[in-house]
């Protein structure tokens, strides 16, 4: 009788070893490590973290614009595509033009409550629309976190860091807009897609 439990009792921790170990398995399938620092924005799913953004593909040489800021700080923007789930993101790169490192303004982030909570971003950024005369914010995820670069911190002398912020879409009638950031001059982009 004692055998018998043993056995049982044995074929019940295998399955439960088994079972176990599928669901740790399935479970570190489903994002390859992303912790949520280095993804990009997705057009139909909100992000969980910020992105220091890796180099963005398909990015020209050529910047749509160049935005100054204080200090020798370049925000030069790559790219800016709409996509069919109506969403624009923006691609750039930070510029430490000066000669010595700098601490990225943490005004970037705006005075938003619900950005603010989440640390240093580009949350302030916005995409003014002239013809259609409106404004739009930097995109949100369930959580409230700007759907931006996010984690900025300090920029050594002659470094780039790229960068992205992702917005509602204007209507495809608009392709060019004014993109603004605290502290910068403004720069006016061309929507593509």
């Amino acid at each position: 009788m004692t055998m018998r439990f043993t056995a049982r009792a044995r074929r019940g921790m295998v399955a439960l070893a088994v079972t176990a170990g599928l669901a740790l398995g399935a479970a570190g399938c489903g994002g390859g490590g992303d912790d949520g620092k280095n993804s990009q924005p997705s057009a139909s799913a909100s992000k969980s973290g910020g992105s220091n953004a890796n180099a963005q593909e398909g990015q020209s040489d050529t910047p749509l614009a160049e935005l100054k800021g204080e200090d020798g700080l370049l925000l030069q923007i790559t790219s800016a595509d709409r996509d069919s789930g109506g969403f624009v993101t923006v691609n750039g790169t930070f510029k430490n033009d000066g000669s010595q490192s700098l601490v990225i303004p943490s005004i970037l982030r705006g005075d938003e409550t619900e950005i603010v909570q989440h640390g240093t971003s580009l949350g302030g950024a916005t995409l003014v629309d002239s013809q259609g005369k409106k404004r739009y914010y930097v995109l949100r995820d369930t959580e409230g976190r700007p759907l931006t670069t996010t984690g900025l911190s300090t920029i050594q002398a002659g470094q780039t860091i790229p960068v992205f912020m992702q917005f509602p879409a204007p209507p495809t009638s608009t392709t060019e807009v004014t993109l603004q950031l605290p502290t910068f001059s403004s720069g006016t982009i061309k929507i593509s897609g």
